[in-house]
């Protein structure tokens, strides 16, 4: 873990994590480097309020046919800020490549793009805020089996079947969540 980094990778909560804005989380890692960690919660959708609704809020322009998709919560840090989680076809000036095909957008741009007026990523999410960690925060968090890790896959980051992703996670692992514990020990 000291110098492996996880950007592209996913986090699972562990039960008993102690922290209710990350019970059964599972997030994504956009960035993690020695300084900080940063990453999108892809499975925590906010009731009630859709991107079509969000966007018109800002007074973007939405096409008729635009899904309804939920606006998730990505985090507990700067909630007020919209974070685009997207499939790298689409690019704008300050696109921040996440590996395994992904990028993050923050700007205007993309949230017209979503609007359907322009070319659009394939794929989508807006996120309100997002997790961060400070140097060297995740790794101890890790080795104190708060979190596992998995490789991200499309339908994990982009379904919108949110109650069964943090149990699907898990499955890439081969772990049943009603075999975990809350109780962490280390051999």
């Amino acid at each position: 873990m000291e110098s492996a980094f996880l950007s592209g990778q996913m986090l699972i909560a562990m039960p008993g994590i102690g922290d209710p804005r990350f019970e059964r989380a599972l997030i994504l890692i956009c960035e993690h480097d020695p300084e900080h960690a940063m990453g999108i919660a892809v499975n925590r959708p906010v009731e009630g309020l859709t991107v079509p609704d969000l966007l018109e809020r800002l007074e973007i322009k939405v096409a008729d046919d635009l899904e309804d998709g939920l606006v998730l919560m990505g985090g507990p840090v700067e909630v007020e800020r919209g974070f685009v989680l997207h499939t790298d076809d689409y690019h704008a000036e300050f696109s921040l490549d996440v590996e395994g095909g992904l990028a993050l957008t923050t700007t205007r741009e993309v949230l017209e793009a979503m609007g359907g007026h322009n070319t659009h990523p394939r794929r989508a999410i807006l996120a309100l805020g997002y997790a961060g960690w400070g140097a060297g925060q995740l790794e101890r968090e890790i080795r104190e089996n708060v979190w596992l890790t998995v490789e991200a896959d499309e339908d994990l980051v982009f379904d919108d079947d949110y109650d069964t992703k943090w149990s699907r996670a898990l499955g890439k692992l081969g772990v049943d969540p009603q075999f975990l514990s809350s109780e962490a020990g280390q051999a």
